[in-house]
């Protein structure tokens, strides 16, 4: 299959997936699995009424880091926030909600006196892990606005992203366009690339 194949297969998707839900349900979905996965996390790593002492070696993780990593890339995604239309701002303000409730549940296992040093890494690399794609996404939104859209909302998870932008109907040389950005910026192939064309 050849990209230009591949594109369209990618945009009738997107197309077909976004008639059937609107914005506010796709945003909803996303903050609840997010959320959902914190809570479950947590629920796991810090079940009620376990006190019990740590066993060998007490491993120091310094967070300093990675917070000062996060906290830079709100700061520059809170500058592409700025005369966003209400739907876009919305979708913004409700993915950085989900992340703070996730970054809190993972900066708490991180810190946790009860939580075996494992688990304390593996937060530790979610928080790294979330401060890139926070990074990805400021970068993406702005070399899609570059391209000539009003408005542009980039969600990154890992291997998979969703690209919601204001246009009246994207071409194909657009959509070509907004693969190739997010597979630069990411190395998310298109397969795994949802665009969403919202006006």
């Amino acid at each position: 299959m050849d990209m230009k194949e591949t594109l369209k297969k990618v945009k009738r998707g997107a197309v077909s997936f976004f008639k059937r839900l609107n914005k506010k349900t796709v945003v909803a979905a996303g903050a609840v699995l997010v959320l959902g996965g914190a809570v479950l996390l947590n629920f796991i790593l810090a079940p009620e009424g376990a006190e019990k002492e740590k066993e060998g070696l007490d491993v120091a993780i310094d967070l300093s880091d990675v917070s000062a990593a996060i906290a830079d890339k709100e700061a520059q995604e809170g500058a592409l926030t700025e005369g966003k239309s209400d739907a876009f701002y919305e979708m913004t303000l409700s993915r950085k909600r989900a992340r703070d409730e996730a970054l809190e549940v993972l900066t708490g296992v991180a810190q946790s006196n009860t939580a075996i040093d494992s688990m304390k890494q593996e937060a530790l690399g979610e928080l790294q892990a979330i401060a890139v794609d926070i990074e990805s996404e400021a970068n993406i939104e702005s070399l899609v606005i570059a391209k000539g859209f009003d408005e542009c909302v980039a969600v990154v998870n890992g291997d998979t992203a969703s690209i919601i932008v204001k246009t009246d109907g994207l071409l194909d040389t657009e959509v070509a366009q907004i693969c190739e950005i997010v597979y630069e910026q990411t190395g998310i192939h298109p397969d795994n690339l949802n665009i969403i064309e919202s006006n």
